[in-house]
């Protein structure tokens, strides 16, 4: 049902999204987004559309990484349909030392439109102790 190149898209997205939250890339982590998506954020947020997920992401990522960084590793992907599929993914965060001071395991289920994944609902949720 996928194709290794729909892998290495999905992939993509994903390196995108650290990137762009590492570098604090507003714009290239909102450009992600469908104009119609659902994200919840780690602290239980819910944004509606890419204009409310702009709004929050400019308010919160620049500086964000200022003194810490996190890490995005596909888990898993389950293709609900060759267009939809369901990504599991592992979160690291770290200190500005390089420690490990918490994780997140986010849900994106992406749609592809015009031949590009995109963020379509997401919940991002931190791992407990």
């Amino acid at each position: 049902m996928s194709t290794e190149t729909d892998l290495d898209a999905i992939r993509a997205v994903v390196a995108t999204v650290q990137h762009s939250q590492q570098n604090e890339l507003v714009a290239e982590f909102v450009g992600l987004f469908r104009a119609d998506a659902i994200w919840t954020t780690g602290s239980g947020k819910r944004l509606f559309g890419r204009t409310a997920i702009a709004e929050f992401t400019a308010q919160v990522l620049p500086g964000a990484m200022r003194d810490a960084t996190a890490t995005y590793e596909v888990e898993h992907v389950l293709f609900i349909r060759p267009d939809v599929a369901a990504v599991k993914v592992v979160q690291r965060y770290f200190d500005g030392n390089g420690q490990l001071t918490g994780q997140g395991s986010p849900m994106y289920v992406m749609a592809k439109e015009d031949g590009r994944w995109l963020l379509t609902a997401n919940q991002n949720t931190l791992v407990a102790d």
